[in-house]
């Protein structure tokens, strides 16, 4: 690569990294502090055993789908987290135990630091318009990798691993931000790619085309379009609904039952095979809503491997997958973003070197080309 172009590249990777830095921090130690949700959630029956018994899961369906208020839906309880989540309208929700019984309530996500911390790294507070800055910001870390990587080759020989810069001074700041990016290049690379697939469509179809046809992957992904005889039953059997999906899938945990957001929309039920990787599961069965009976089925293990492909950006962006070993390698990430994007934005806008002051040349007089000094 020819000197002008690199260093329009260092322009670019300077100038990119000033203005979306900090928000690239904060999401590093958002998500940092998201993939350990599950462990600092101090509710009791929090880390109860999962009871994923047909039994069990129908009672507190049932439970819960009796409370007033409308529910609009239910997150089951896993593994990691033995509470299911009930959400309503205006951001309102609680969470209950494995036989229903209510542990705590909220009225606003502001009450439950799990929430607006979520908002925060998805949405920036700030709904769709929030989602195409983070996946911009996403992008452009991508963008700081590679570039990052090309630009750290010419000085390879002077590498020093460093977690924090040897001295608060601009020189030093770039030093440790050019070596440890270097280091864990792989990680960062891996974080914004799954994000910004997440948030953008086309990027997770460029991602997944060499497994399969976009079209056949983007079909596969899209929910088929069932609808109800008629509105929400009062009477809702959702025993009935939760034994058949378990004779449909045997294996399958339940993981979110969503009631239809307007007339003629099914209920919808996903289920998680021991052999997937999200964590809620894309198998998924619609149930009529006036009478509860099946609509139809989706075999996540049937999906084209596309569709498969792309189902496991989530669980790999969020620590969902590999334990505890793999949540503290995205833990690194996390922490390694935000200190390299603070440092970033800190040495470019508040640590620019200063402009030496040019002093004039003494202007040249007659009397001195007269005695000689010039």
């Amino acid at each position: 690569m020819g000197l002008p172009l690199l260093k329009l590249l260092d322009l670019l990777h300077r100038w990119m990294g000033g203005l979306l830095g900090l928000i690239l921090a904060l999401l590093g130690l958002s998500g940092a502090i998201l993939v350990h949700k599950d462990a600092w959630i101090g509710l009791p029956h929090a880390h109860d055993p999962l009871r994923p018994d047909v039994a069990s899961v129908a009672q507190a369906t049932e439970a819960l789908m009796a409370l007033p208020g409308g529910p609009q839906g239910i997150i089951y309880a896993t593994p990691r987290f033995g509470l299911h989540q009930t959400r309503f309208g205006e951001g309102a929700g609680l969470y209950a135990d494995q036989a229903g019984n209510v542990v705590t309530r909220w009225q606003s996500q502001w009450e439950r630091p799990e929430l607006w911390l979520f908002d925060f790294h998805h949405h920036l507070f700030t709904g769709d318009f929030g989602e195409w800055i983070s996946g911009i910001a996403g992008l452009a870390a991508v963008f700081f990798v590679v570039s990052g990587a090309i630009l750290w080759w010419r000085t390879r020989k002077t590498f020093r691993f460093r977690l924090w810069p040897k001295r608060m001074s601009r020189p030093a700041i770039v030093m440790q931000h050019r070596d440890l990016g270097i280091v864990l290049a792989p990680l960062l690379l891996l974080s914004a790619l799954t994000g910004a697939m997440l948030l953008f469509r086309p990027v997770a179809m460029v991602v997944v085309a060499p497994f399969g046809p976009v079209a056949e992957t983007a079909k596969a992904l899209e929910p088929p379009k069932y609808k109800s005889s008629g509105p929400l039953a009062q009477n809702t059997d959702w025993r009935a609904m939760l034994v058949a999906a378990h004779q449909r899938f045997p294996e399958a945990e339940f993981r979110i039952l969503s009631l239809p957001r307007k007339p003629g929309d099914p209920i919808m039920l996903r289920m998680r095979q021991p052999d997937e990787w999200l964590p809620n599961g894309r198998t998924t069965l619609w149930f009529d809503a006036a009478t509860g009976a099946v609509l139809g089925a989706r075999d996540a293990r049937a999906l084209p491997q596309g569709a498969k492909v792309f189902n496991m950006a989530y669980p790999l962006h969020a620590g969902k997958v590999g334990g505890l070993a793999w949540r503290i390698v995205m833990t690194l990430s996390g922490l390694g973003m935000a200190v390299l994007g603070s440092f970033a934005v800190w040495s470019f806008w508040f640590r620019r070197p200063k402009q030496k002051k040019r002093v004039p040349a003494p202007a040249i007089t007659p009397d001195a080309v007269a005695s000689g000094s010039v």
